[in-house]
């Protein structure tokens, strides 16, 4: 009787083994709406035309599940944009692309934001600039074009009529353009603009084929269409070492062309909204990972020489930490931090 009783007992239990199904994985997270990518800046410009083929990329290789919608929020230097993402605290479903307007505008205008506000997600590349001039100039070289700017400050002073002077074209007041249009300034003598600020780089190039400007440090893919069509001209880039792709490496690097040591790279990157869920994070992240490995955007890189430069997590952290400071620093130097 013993033996029969414990046989129904193990039988009972296999009844329940079977009777009760495994809990099930949980799956993935994934976007179930459209994604809003907000765009601080100007509509034609660097930051613009890779949103807004990574929104293509996306769709053409189907690697989300839902939409991604590029937005511009340009206003107050990319300031209308930052706040806009960092009042979303927890939203998985809006992320920014963010350039070095993350450190220049609030160390300029004392906006109430910071970088450390929003959750840091991928960098995709780092940004080259070049000094443009028009191709009617009859500037061949650098040297040649800064030789004339001098002249035109002298003529200026003697004057007494700062109009004179030559103008550089940028990128919003206190950003990357005009950072590096004072560091030209303090590092030749003799070498004064009058600096002209746009909304974006394309809007920047454009003034420049139209003789607006005389001079623009613009990022090469804001220009190229327009070398191409043999409006501009390249006459140097602000880098340690020369563009190596095919069709740019004959432009020589400021110190080769002028004899000062100036070179600085923008940023290229993502960040989501503050506490974004880690499982959005992580879609994001594998997300821009397959968008970067795409053919697509790798002859992106090389059309508009842009440094690859994939980096996440703490490795990204680091880098913006330390651009925040070299900003901070640059500023300083140039007379354009908040007092």
């Amino acid at each position: 009787m013993k033996r029969q009783l414990s046989h129904l007992s193990a039988w009972l239990g296999l009844v329940v083994l079977v009777a009760v199904p495994a809990a099930p994985v949980a799956a993935a997270w994934e976007p179930t709406k459209p994604i809003e990518l907000v765009i601080p800046a100007g509509t034609g410009g660097g930051a613009d035309q890779m949103a807004r083929l990574i929104a293509g990329i996306a769709a053409k290789h189907k690697l989300s599940p839902q939409p991604i919608i590029a937005v511009n929020k340009s206003g107050g230097a990319g300031a209308e944009g930052f706040l806009h993402v960092k009042g979303k605290k927890g939203d998985a479903y809006t992320i920014i692309i963010t350039l070095s307007n993350l450190f220049t505008t609030p160390l300029h205008t004392g906006v109430p934001f910071n970088w450390k506000d929003l959750t840091p997600i991928a960098r995709m590349a780092l940004d080259q600039f070049i000094l443009w001039v028009n191709a009617e100039t009859p500037y061949k070289t650098a040297k040649e074009a800064i030789a004339a700017v001098k002249e035109r400050a002298d003529q200026a002073e003697r004057d007494k009529k700062p109009e004179l002077r030559m103008k550089m074209g940028g990128t919003g007041a206190a950003q990357e353009d005009q950072i590096i249009t004072i560091q030209v300034e303090q590092a030749i003598p003799g070498v004064k603009f009058n600096y002209v600020p746009f909304k974006g780089g394309g809007e920047v190039c454009v003034n420049l084929v139209g003789k607006h400007v005389d001079t623009t440090v613009n990022n090469p893919i804001e220009c190229v269409s327009h070398w191409k069509a043999g409006r501009v001209r390249p006459l140097a880039v602000f880098d340690t070492a020369r563009i190596p792709e095919a069709e740019w490496k004959e432009i020589p690097t400021v110190k080769e062309a002028l004899g000062v040591d100036l070179h600085y790279l923008m940023l290229r990157g993502f960040f989501g909204t503050p506490d974004m869920p880690k499982e959005a994070v992580d879609w994001y992240v594998g997300f821009l990972k397959k968008v970067y490995d795409t053919p697509d955007f790798q002859d992106y890189l090389k059309q508009g020489a842009l440094k690859p430069a994939f980096a996440i997590g703490a490795e990204y952290v680091k880098w913006v930490e330390e651009n925040e400071k070299l900003h901070r620093e640059l500023m300083a130097k140039g007379g354009l931090l908040k007092n």
